[in-house]
């Protein structure tokens, strides 16, 4: 004789229904964690790109970036990202915007162009 599957009560559906939500809350968590690591990395290589396409050094950016963040905190610098290049018509409004990782945390720093020297907005 054949069994047929017990019925389910509306208790066990709810059961199905929140495991399946709490997978699915959790998979976005994670892709999208993933998904923002990985546009700010391609923001990061677009704003080298253009700033190297520009003939910006990126030696001298950097340098002038520890400089300056080392003039306002005496937290050392993990990493530097380029964030963002402001490239307008000639050299005097050209600016620079870095993201400074320390211990502490993260914060933007912007950089102005004066002839060939880069200083702190």
């Amino acid at each position: 004789m054949a069994r047929w599957p017990a019925r389910r009560t509306g208790s066990d559906s709810r059961h199905v229904v929140d495991d399946s939500t709490s997978v699915t809350r959790r998979r976005a968590r994670e892709y999208g964690g993933r998904r923002r690591a990985e546009l700010e990395a391609a923001n990061q290589a677009l704003a080298t790109a253009h700033a190297e396409d520009k003939g910006w050094h990126r030696e001298r950016l950097e340098r002038a970036a520890r400089e300056a963040f080392a003039g306002r905190s005496g937290a050392s610098v993990r990493e530097l990202q380029l964030v963002q290049v402001v490239d307008r018509p000639g050299t005097e409004d050209d600016q620079a915007v870095f993201r400074v990782i320390t211990d502490h945390g993260s914060e933007y720093l912007h950089l102005l162009r004066h002839g060939d020297e880069w200083v702190p907005r």
